[in-house]
C-alpha cells in the first residue's frame, strides 16, 4: 500500500503553512497499516506562525487529498503524556530537521 507522494508539491505547502518539521509516527512507520489506517504525522510549526484547531483540519484535509490517504495530523503538545515522549522519540522526520 504505498503513498504516492509529489515531494516538491508537498515542500512547497510546507513552507506556505510555516511548517518546520513533519514526521511520521504510528503504523505507517511500523509498518503494521492495513486498508483501513490513516496517515499520523507529527508537526512542527516555525516560531511566527500562528495556527488554531481549524487550521491544523484545512491542513490534514488538505494533506490527505495530496497523498490519497486520511491524515491525523498532531503537534506534540496534542499527544497523551502517557505516550508523548515515545512518540516523538520514535517518529522518523521527513520534512525539516
Amino acid at each position: 500500500m504505498e503513498i504516492d507522494i509529489n515531494e516538491k508539491r508537498l515542500e512547497e505547502y510546507y513552507k506556505a503553512n510555516g511548517i518546520k518539521r513533519l514526521s511520521l509516527f504510528g503504523s505507517y512507520l511500523k509498518n503494521t497499516y492495513n486498508k483501513e489506517s490513516d496517515v499520523d504525522l507529527l508537526v512542527e510549526f516555525e516560531d511566527d506562525t500562528e495556527y488554531g484547531l481549524l487550521d491544523v483540519a484545512r491542513m490534514e484535509r488538505e494533506l490527505s487529498e495530496m497523498i490519497g490517504k486520511k491524515v491525523d495530523l498532531r503537534t506534540s503538545e496534542e499527544l497523551s503524556r502517557y505516550f508523548r515522549d515515545t512518540v516523538v522519540k520514535e517518529a522518523v522526520v521527513k520534512y525539516g530537521k
